[in-house]
């Protein structure tokens, strides 16, 4: 299990798509979950600091776990199946650990706000992690002896590539 930082929420200007991108926090491999307009700018509001007059739905289970006595120990993108990612969200309740099912970005939303880890599965990095080469491609490495990808996976991934292609890439990782 590794721990990620957000490096950058971008939009696909073709499709109008959100996508966060996770940068692991001691290399440079991302690892993109597309998202929702919503959940993007709920986590995107959060880490610039905006507040709203009301409560966004994060806010308001953030606020509800608060008053019941749990907090957010941190949250891990788990798992990834048929293109769909998948996170548990781990919290302390009055010293019984409890894991929550969640959608990952839900998930980023309210670790943004209690300010706790991220973190992602080696085989979620080793399957959909990417690096840019010198010449700012994508790259799809493979470590830790992890499998190979098939043909089939590789052509299912292709929308992704195609995604991640009409991104503004340039300035990923420089800040």
């Amino acid at each position: 299990m590794r721990e990620l930082v957000i490096d950058s929420i971008r939009v696909n200007l073709r499709s109008y798509q959100r996508v966060v991108i996770l940068k692991e926090k001691d290399r440079d491999r991302y690892l993109p979950i597309w998202i929702g307009m919503t959940e993007a700018d709920a986590i995107a509001f959060r880490l610039q600091d905006i507040t709203v007059a009301r409560p966004q739905t994060h806010d308001l289970l953030a606020s509800m776990l608060s008053e019941l006595g749990a907090t957010i120990q941190q949250v891990v993108v788990n798992d990834m199946n048929n293109d769909i990612y998948y996170a548990r969200i781990h919290m302390d309740a009055g010293g019984r650990h409890i894991e929550v099912d969640s959608r990952p970005s839900d998930a980023i939303a309210l670790a943004v706000r209690a300010s706790v880890p991220i973190f992602a599965e080696d085989a979620v990095l080793d399957r959909a992690g990417v690096v840019l080469n010198a010449e700012g491609e994508i790259e799809h490495p493979q470590e830790g002896g992890a499998a190979p990808v098939s043909p089939e996976e590789l052509e299912r991934l292709g929308a992704f590539r195609d995604f991640i292609a009409g991104l503004d890439l340039d300035d990923l990782g420089k800040k």
